[in-house]
C-alpha cells in the first residue's frame, strides 16, 4: 500500500452519499424467545441483511467473514437476530469481562431513534454473553458507557459461527410520536483474532462524524413512545474500622451504620425524562489515584459516581473544545466533583480536644430533567442539594458543634438547538451555586456564584469543515473576605507586583469575568486534518464553585495539523501523527509561553504499537510560580517520550516507556519510567500490574515567601524528588452478571530540598542574575526546630524545612452481582493507609513496602442491595 490508498479512501468518502435501507416488519401477534437460536417462526417472515464492509484494517474492503442480521418489532420491544458467520468456529474468542468490557468477538447495534443524526443508543453483546451499552452524542464524538438500560440477549455457537438474539424495550429508547417513522441504524461486527471491524453501513475512516452517516430503518408503524418508570431503592450496611485512640471518643476502633435511599427515572412525556436520587450513596466507587501536587493549580479528578456520569454530555459546557489540548482544555462550567466534596472548613483544636470531622458533605437529594424533541431542541437541568454539615468537638466530655459547610444548592442547565439536520447547533448554559452561610467562620466562601454561556457549531461540505466557539460570563457574590480571597487565590494572584492591569480590591463584594474561544478546522474527508483557534479567560473569570478553571488571565492561540493513514502501508497497520503549536499571553500583553509539540503513533501488522513524541518549550514566563510574586522567566525546556505496547489480545501483553525532560541552564531534569503487564490465564480472569517510577530535579522549585524590612523574599531551592507507584487490578468474571474486582495503588514520594536561593531579578536575560544563591554564612539550619534561618542585613527570617516523605495506599475489593437485570448486590471492602511510621532512609522498594505494612489502616466494609421496579 502507498499514500495512493489515502486518496482512494477520500474518494470512497466522496462517493458515500447514499444511506442503506432496511425495512422491518411487525411480529403480528407472534412471539420470540430470546435463546440465541433463531428457531422461532416469526423470524421466517423477514429477510436477512448482509453485505457488510470492512473499515479496519483495510478501509472499504470486503470482510473476511460474512455477517447478517434481521429486525422485528412489536408494541413493546424491538428485536435483532445477528448471525456472525465464521469458517473457524473453534477460533472464536469467548472472553469474559464486566459490563461494558467489550472483550473478545462481539456484535453491536447503534440506533438513532430520534433520527436527529447526532445522538444514538448503542447495544453490544460479546460471544460470551457480556453486554455493553453506551449513549452516543455529538455525532459519535462522545460515548457514555455509564448509561445502563435494561435489555435482554442470548448467544450461541454452531458449526456456521455464532449467533446473538437481542430484545430491547422501546421504553429504553427515545423517539417522537409518528405514524410511520424512520430511525438511523448501524450494525457492527468485531472479529477479535484479526482485530477486524466490519459495518452494515459503510462509513470511511476519514469521515467527519458517525451518527449522521447511519443507514436507515424503515417499516416502523403503530408503535408509540413508552413512558418510562423506574424506581430503585437501596439498603446499605456499613462498618468503619480504624486504630483505636485512647481518650478519643471518635476513634473507638469500630463504628456501624445503616442507610436507605432511592433512585428513580420517570418518563414525563415521550420527550422528557426526570431522574432523581434521594440520599444517594457512592460507597462502592473506586478510590482516586494518589498524586502529589507541588504547583498552584488544582488537580482535575475524574467523576466516578453513576448519577453524575450518566447523561453528563447533555449538561457539559466545555470552556474550550480544542483537539490540540492545552492547559485550558479541562475548563468546564460544570464539574460535579464539587458536589458532595470534603467540607470547606476544618476547625482548629487545642490540647485536650478531639474533633469528629466529616469526610464528605452529604447530598440530600438531586434531580435531572432531560429531553429532546423531534425539532432538534434538547435540554438538561440538574439540581443538587447538600446538607449543612457540622463537625463535633469534644472538650473533656463536653461536646459542641461547628458548621464546616453550609446548606448549598447547585443548579446547572443546558440547552441546544439543531439546525439544518444537525449541521449547525446553537446552545446556552447556566449554573448557580447558592449557599446559606450562617456562621462567620464560613465567610471565606462565596454566597452566590453564577455562570453562563452561549456556544455555536457550524459545519459544511458534508461536515468536513467546521467553525465553533463560545462566550462565557461568570459572576460571584459574597463578603469582602471571600472576594479578596478569590482575587489572591492561585487562579488569579491579583497581588502580583508586576501586573499593573489588576489589583486587589479589599472592599469588593462581587466580581464578574468573561471567557471563551473560537476555532476553525477540517475534521474529515481527508487523511489530513487541521485546526486553528484562540481562547481567553479574563483575570476576573471565576467558575470554581461548580465548574473547573485551571487559571484565569489567559489569551492564547493554538494550531494543530494531523495525519492518519486510511489503509495499511507496508509493515504498518496504521500511522497517526500530529504537530501542535501554542502561544500564550496574559492580559498585560506579555508572551508567557511558546511551544511546539508533536506525536507519532505506529501500529504494526503484528498489532504491536510504537508511540513517541516531544516538545520544545521555547518561552516560559510563569505568572504563578512565585505564588503572588512577580512573573519568573523559566529557561527553555525540551521533552521527549516513547511508549511500546505489545498485542493486547494475547494471554500476556505489556507496555513500557520513558519520558525525559531537559531544562536549559542545567535548571532541571525529569525522568519517568513505566511498565504495564496484563495477564489473562483464562477468559474469566484478568490481572494487571502497572508500576511507575519518577525522578525530578528542579533547581528553581518555589519554597516560601518571607517578609523582612526589604519586603517580600521569594525563596527557591533545588528539589530532588523520587516517586514510586504501582497500580494493581484484578478481575474475576464468574458470569456476565457476577464479578469480583480488586484495585490497589501503593504510592510513595520523597522530596529533599538543597541550595536555597532568593529571587533577585526574576525576568533577567541572564539566568544566573534571576536569583541569589545563599552561601553557608547566609543560611543556617536548626535540627531541633527543623527550621532554616536566613541572615540578612535587612532583617533575618526563618522558614520550616520543606522536605517531605509521603506514603499512601488505597484499595477496593468489590463483589458485584446483578441478580436480576437492573437489580444489583454489592459487597465492598475498602482500605486506606497513609500515616508514615518514619521518614525514608534510602527510598527503596523494600522500605516502601515495610512502611505501608506498618502504617495503620482504615477499613470500610459495605453491603448494598438495590432493586429496580419498572413499568
Amino acid at each position: 500500500m502507498t499514500l495512493l490508498s489515502c486518496a482512494i479512501g477520500s474518494h470512497l468518502f466522496a462517493q458515500n452519499k447514499s444511506h442503506r435501507n432496511y425495512t422491518t416488519n411487525s411480529l403480528g401477534g407472534k412471539s420470540i424467545t430470546i435463546d440465541g437460536k433463531f428457531d422461532d417462526p416469526a423470524w421466517d417472515a423477514i429477510e436477512w441483511a448482509d453485505d457488510f464492509t470492512q473499515r479496519t484494517p483495510i478501509d472499504g474492503a470486503a470482510p473476511s467473514q460474512k455477517t447478517a442480521f434481521k429486525v422485528l418489532y412489536d408494541t413493546k420491544y424491538i428485536y435483532f437476530a445477528i448471525k456472525a458467520f465464521d469458517s473457524s468456529p473453534d477460533s472464536i474468542v469467548k472472553r469474559m469481562s464486566r459490563r461494558d468490557g467489550f472483550e473478545g468477538d462481539f456484535v453491536e447495534v447503534n440506533i438513532d431513534s430520534y433520527h436527529d443524526k447526532t445522538n444514538a443508543f448503542s447495544f453490544t453483546v460479546s460471544v460470551s454473553g457480556v453486554i455493553g451499552d453506551e449513549a452516543i452524542s455529538n455525532n459519535g464524538r462522545n460515548w457514555d458507557s455509564n448509561w445502563d438500560p435494561i435489555w435482554w440477549t442470548k448467544t450461541s455457537i454452531d458449526e456456521e459461527g455464532w449467533n446473538a438474539e437481542i430484545r430491547i424495550p422501546l421504553s429504553q429508547l427515545r423517539f417522537a410520536k409518528s405514524d410511520n417513522m424512520t430511525w438511523g441504524l448501524q450494525v457492527t461486527r468485531r472479529l477479535f483474532r484479526k482485530e477486524e471491524r466490519s459495518y452494515w453501513q459503510y462509513i470511511p475512516k476519514d469521515s467527519p462524524g458517525w451518527v449522521f452517516l447511519f443507514g436507515e430503518l424503515h417499516g416502523l408503524q403503530g408503535i408509540k413512545p413508552q413512558k418510562q418508570l423506574e424506581i430503585a431503592p437501596y439498603v446499605l450496611g456499613r462498618n468503619d474500622r480504624a486504630p483505636k485512640e485512647d481518650g478519643n471518643p471518635y476513634k473507638t476502633g469500630s463504628e456501624y451504620s445503616a442507610n436507605v435511599g432511592v433512585d428513580g427515572k420517570i418518563g414525563i412525556t415521550s420527550d422528557i425524562t426526570f431522574d432523581f436520587t434521594v440520599n444517594p450513596d457512592f460507597g462502592q466507587v473506586e478510590a482516586d489515584p494518589s498524586q502529589l501536587n507541588l504547583s498552584t493549580f488544582e488537580i482535575y479528578l475524574r467523576e466516578r459516581r453513576p448519577f453524575f456520569i450518566e447523561g453528563r454530555n447533555t449538561l457539559s459546557f466545555d470552556g474550550t473544545k480544542s483537539n490540540a489540548g492545552g492547559s485550558f482544555s479541562r475548563d468546564n462550567l460544570i464539574y460535579t466533583r464539587r458536589i458532595g466534596k470534603k467540607p470547606s472548613y476544618e476547625p482548629d483544636v487545642e490540647d485536650g480536644q478531639y474533633l469528629d470531622q466529616p469526610k464528605v458533605v452529604p447530598i440530600i437529594g438531586a434531580y435531572k430533567l432531560t429531553g429532546k424533541n423531534k425539532k432538534g431542541f434538547a435540554f438538561g437541568v440538574m439540581q443538587n442539594f447538600t446538607a449543612e454539615t457540622k463537625a463535633e468537638i469534644d472538650t473533656k466530655g463536653v461536646k459542641s458543634n461547628q458548621i464546616v459547610e453550609p446548606f448549598t444548592s447547585y443548579l446547572a442547565a443546558r440547552a441546544t438547538q439543531d439546525i439544518n439536520e444537525g449541521n449547525s447547533v446553537i446552545g446556552a448554559a447556566f449554573t448557580a451555586t447558592n449557599r446559606n452561610i450562617t456562621s462567620d467562620n464560613l465567610n471565606f466562601l462565596h454566597k452566590n456564584a453564577y455562570s453562563g454561556g452561549v456556544d455555536f457549531l457550524h459545519q459544511w461540505d458534508d461536515r468536513s469543515y467546521y467553525l465553533q466557539g463560545n462566550i462565557m460570563v461568570s459572576h460571584i457574590e459574597g463578603s469582602t473576605e471571600s472576594i479578596t480571597s478569590t482575587q489572591e487565590s492561585g487562579r488569579h494572584f491579583f497581588q502580583r507586583p508586576d501586573a499593573n492591569y489588576v489589583s486587589v480590591d479589599t472592599t469588593a463584594t462581587q466580581m464578574t469575568g468573561t471567557g471563551g474561544y473560537l476555532k476553525f478546522g477540517r475534521g474529515g474527508g481527508s487523511p489530513w486534518q487541521y485546526e486553528v483557534g484562540t481562547t481567553w479567560r479574563s483575570p476576573n473569570f471565576e467558575i470554581n464553585d461548580i465548574g473547573f478553571l485551571n487559571h484565569s488571565d489567559l489569551i492564547d492561540q493554538w494550531a494543530r495539523v494531523g495525519f492518519q493513514t486510511l489503509q495499511p502501508v507496508g509493515v504498518f497497520r496504521n500511522i497517526n501523527a500530529d504537530l501542535r503549536e501554542y502561544m500564550y499571553f496574559d492580559y498585560g500583553g506579555n508572551n508567557t509561553y511558546f511551544g511546539i509539540h508533536g506525536r507519532l503513533v505506529l501500529e504494526f501488522n503484528n498489532f504491536w504499537e510504537f508511540a513517541t513524541g516531544g516538545s520544545a518549550q521555547i518561552k516560559r514566563l510563569d505568572n504563578f510560580m512565585l505564588r503572588g510574586g512577580p512573573a519568573f522567566l523559566k529557561p527553555s525546556k525540551e521533552e521527549v517520550w516513547y511508549n511500546i505496547e505489545s498485542d493486547d489480545r494475547k494471554k500476556i501483553s505489556f507496555n513500557f516507556g520513558n519520558e525525559f525532560a531537559f531544562t536549559h541552564n542545567n535548571a532541571g531534569f525529569n525522568a519517568d519510567a513505566w511498565v504495564g503487564v496484563n495477564y489473562r490465564p483464562i477468559n474469566a480472569i484478568e490481572l494487571q500490574l502497572s508500576p511507575f517510577i519518577s525522578y525530578n530535579r528542579d533547581n528553581i522549585q518555589y519554597v516560601t515567601t518571607e517578609q523582612n524590612n526589604a519586603g517580600s523574599n521569594y525563596i527557591l531551592s533545588r528539589l530532588e524528588q523520587h516517586t514510586f507507584g504501582l497500580t494493581i487490578r484484578g478481575n474475576l468474571i464468574i458470569r456476565p452478571n457476577l464479578s469480583l474486582q480488586y484495585y490497589a495503588q501503593p504510592f510513595a514520594s520523597r522530596g529533599d530540598y538543597h541550595d536555597f536561593k532568593r529571587v533577585e531579578t526574576p525576568k533577567a536575560s541572564n539566568y544566573s542574575d534571576r536569583f541569589h544563591q545563599f552561601s553557608s554564612d547566609e543560611i543556617t539550619y536548626n535540627n531541633t526546630s527543623e527550621q532554616y534561618t536566613v541572615i540578612n542585613q535587612d532583617g533575618n527570617y526563618t522558614f520550616d524545612k520543606p522536605d517531605f516523605d509521603v506514603i499512601d495506599f488505597n484499595s477496593n475489593l468489590v463483589l458485584r452481582w446483578e441478580y436480576i437485570p437492573g437489580c444489583t448486590f454489592f459487597a465492598v471492602w475498602s482500605q486506606g493507609r497513609g500515616d508514615i511510621i518514619e521518614p525514608f532512609r534510602e527510598f527503596s522498594f523494600s522500605e516502601i513496602v515495610s512502611n505501608i505494612a506498618d502504617s495503620p489502616s482504615e477499613d470500610v466494609f459495605i453491603m448494598k442491595l438495590t432493586y429496580r421496579f419498572r413499568k
